[in-house]
């Protein structure tokens, strides 16, 4: 729609995560190479944590995109909300074996036979499981398992979970230790500063633009009030100017001002942050409840009255004491 106003060719904030678009910051350079170095050599377990929107699927498909036409064939299970069998079909589907109808047993005798088979002809085989947070302890166990299938070279199966920051705390559990302990290389995703914003930004816009420059349309003040509001996290910037192109092509502006980013945040309520409510206790909701917590609170009242009249027992004794003391 506004495509042609601004002189772009395509538009530069779409929410797809798309890999042409990657601005490669420091931590995103490290974290690529960890995940391709983690596959290639073969080095089983490793994991990329990050925030919501930090850029995490768009890091897996440049990994793939960069192993595309090698000796490494993926499957990518993109839905967690699975039982250990359904998650083991899932895979066994993806890579080509049948798994309708197949028990858990047979399922596993299939993939087994199929690693081994891609190891003895030096291929890589790599199990990619994205949203892993909210895999189960069960089917991360069952993960775990696959990886028992290796030689003294390596292991025959290279696994990446990737999720969002509580994956590590679920890798943190005691029942999951033994997980924790194969995995060769973490990486974790931060939000971009206010420089790699601008340059997140920018960089868009130049891949975008017909005719570079295409700077001009987001002046510095308005890049700093795109920071303010997104917080550096690349989805909601990505969010942000595109809802900030459409309201300034409206208004036939060149430039998109501070104004309408503030109105943009606004409309998405990013600057509402509410603090989780507590409950109102009312009689009508729990007599019981309700009489506890006059009792509790009767109770509390009595200890600091008691503790006021011994406080005020102590010193007027400190006090005497004192008057008798002798000089010294």
């Amino acid at each position: 729609m506004y495509k042609a106003f601004y002189n772009l060719k395509r538009n530069p904030f779409e929410l797809p995560p798309d890999p042409s678009f990657l601005f490669p910051t420091n931590r995103h350079n490290e974290a690529l190479a960890a995940l391709y170095y983690g596959v290639r050599r073969q080095m089983g377990f490793v994991v990329l944590t990050g925030e919501v929107g930090t850029g995490k699927t768009l890091l897996v498909r440049c990994l793939l995109r960069l192993l595309r036409g090698s000796n490494v064939a993926y499957a990518y299970v993109f839905n967690s909300r699975l039982s250990s069998t359904e998650f083991l079909q899932y895979v066994a589907g993806d890579f080509g074996l049948a798994a309708s109808g197949k028990t858990k047993s047979e399922l596993l005798l299939g993939l087994g036979s199929f690693l081994v088979a891609r190891h003895q002809r030096n291929l890589t085989t790599l199990l990619v499981a994205d949203e892993a947070h909210h895999l189960s302890a069960e089917v991360l166990e069952e993960i775990r398992l696959l990886t028992n299938l290796e030689t003294a070279q390596g292991k025959l199966l290279q696994i990446l979970l990737v999720g969002q920051p509580e994956l590590d705390e679920k890798l943190d559990s005691v029942e999951l230790r033994q997980l924790k302990q194969r995995i060769a290389l973490r990486s974790h995703l931060l939000p971009l500063d206010l420089e790699e914003t601008r340059g997140y930004i920018q960089r868009r816009l130049q891949l975008a633009a017909a005719n570079p420059p295409a700077e001009t349309i987001f002046p510095e003040e308005t890049l700093a009030e795109v920071y303010r509001n997104s917080r550096g996290v690349p989805r909601l910037i990505n969010s942000i100017c595109e809802n900030a192109l459409i309201g300034a092509y409206a208004r036939q502006l060149k430039s998109v001002s501070p104004d309408i980013i503030a109105e943009v945040a606004a409309d998405l309520r990013l600057n509402l942050v509410r603090a989780p409510r507590a409950p109102e206790i009312t009689r009508n909701d729990d007599e019981e409840l309700w009489q506890a917590l006059k009792t509790l609170l009767q109770t509390h009242g009595q200890l600091q009255s008691m503790r006021s009249r011994d406080s005020e027992s102590f010193v007027s004794t400190i006090s005497g004491a004192k008057k008798h003391e002798p000089f010294i």
